[in-house]
């Protein structure tokens, strides 16, 4: 059993044999992809207040300090995005504020709101507005709350990051392993694509690795939600001095994602934290979302590549790159997809909400931009 995963209601089972198989795993054990793909998108750091103080993150301050963006300022970001061609607006996150950031609840009454939640609701119908689909990681989430906001996200997000109880979510609030895959099986309840990912190098063991992504493996056969697992780094910055990963780990650990997921979930790297060249060959077929307008606001000393930058990650490996959109095209319904496929997950379900719906289908410029993504993304090239 995952440690503490019950006290959450999350019933997932490791077996032990199939940790062991995966942890001798190797890189010449994957093929490499057939291609790779990345989404156009921009950060909107809608707070930095975060109930968390993870050891390796920079992305949260202090309460007195932290940062909430009105909505003019999201829209003014969206505005940008939608102009240089983008079809995501990523919406960053700490994780639902505690009762210590007094002043980032009293503003959000003074806005008309009662959380962060129902805040994130009205930000993400602003991005619809100007043009970008929603991909909101909110963090940690009951029930309720990604209810309140999965119709006006075309996909979500959380990190797993790992299975394991690591010193680096040390703190008065610790990051439980079991409330992360509480919240992706609630994404899969709630018929929601989702990203999740293992954060590697804080303090986890191989064991620890194979055990992150055979119970996100798990979770994806019950609820065929998953479209993507990052396998992301842990970097050096202000916070953490402890260092990365080399990259022969990276390269198996890559590996081992490639082999424990379904065909149909993508691996991805972060192309501006990973040495992404490197690890092609060892199972990546996705470099994420990357933006030409803003920063990582999540690992802002880490500049994205341009986009030709990721056409010369693609030409290393002989490989087309294609343009996608924020939600996968496994999940959209016969009429929104140009492949002629009539099957929608291979299983009838609804993914695609009304709004996004809408808004993919549109008359306008936006409905126009996304339908451009995905009708020539077969032999697109970048520049």
């Amino acid at each position: 059993m995952i440690p503490g995963a019950s006290e959450y209601g999350v019933d997932i089972a490791v077996d032990e044999a199939d940790v062991e198989a995966l942890c001798s795993i190797e890189p010449a054990d994957v093929e490499a992809p057939a291609a790779l793909t990345f989404a156009r998108n921009v950060f909107v750091p809608l707070t930095t207040a975060c109930r968390y103080t993870c050891t390796y993150c920079t992305y949260f301050d202090p309460p007195g300090q932290a940062s909430l963006l009105s909505l003019e300022e999201v829209r003014k970001i969206c505005r940008r995005g939608a102009d240089a061609g983008c079809t995501e607006a990523l919406f960053t996150f700490g994780d639902d504020p505690d009762d210590r950031y007094t002043d980032i609840y009293d503003q959000l009454v003074t806005w008309g709101h009662d959380s962060i939640h129902s805040y994130l609701r009205e930000a993400c119908e602003v991005a619809l507005a100007e043009g970008l689909l929603p991909h909101a990681n909110p963090g940690d989430q009951t029930r309720e709350q990604m209810a309140e906001v999965a119709d006006v996200n075309a996909s979500m997000g959380v990190m797993l990051e790992s299975t394991a109880t690591v010193d680096a979510h040390a703190g008065p609030r610790r990051k439980e392993p079991g409330q992360r895959l509480q919240t992706i099986r609630t994404a899969g309840e709630l018929d929601v694509a989702f990203t999740t990912g293992i954060l590697v190098g804080i303090g986890e063991t191989w064991r620890d690795r194979a055990e992150s992504l055979l119970a996100i493996t798990e979770l994806h056969e019950r609820y065929d939600h998953v479209q993507e697992v990052i396998v992301q780094p842990v970097v050096n910055n202000e916070r953490w001095s402890e260092g990365s990963p080399d990259t022969e780990t990276m390269r198996r650990v890559t590996a081992m994602a490639r082999v424990a997921l379904p065909e149909e979930v993508s691996v991805q790297v972060p192309p501006n934290l990973a040495p992404a060249r490197e690890l092609i060959d060892c199972g990546v077929d996705d470099l994420g979302g990357v933006s030409p307008v803003t920063d990582d606001h999540i690992n802002p000393e880490y500049a994205w590549p341009a986009l030709r930058e990721l056409e010369e990650i693609a030409a290393s490996s002989d490989l087309p790159l294609r343009e996608r959109l924020p939600v996968y095209e496994r999940f959209f319904p016969p009429a929104l997809r140009p492949d002629g496929f009539d099957d929608v997950a291979a299983s009838g379900r609804e993914w695609i909400s009304p709004p996004i719906r809408e808004a993919l289908s549109a008359d306008d410029d936006a409905g126009e931009r996304y339908r451009r993504v995905l009708e020539s993304s077969e032999n697109r090239t970048f520049s």
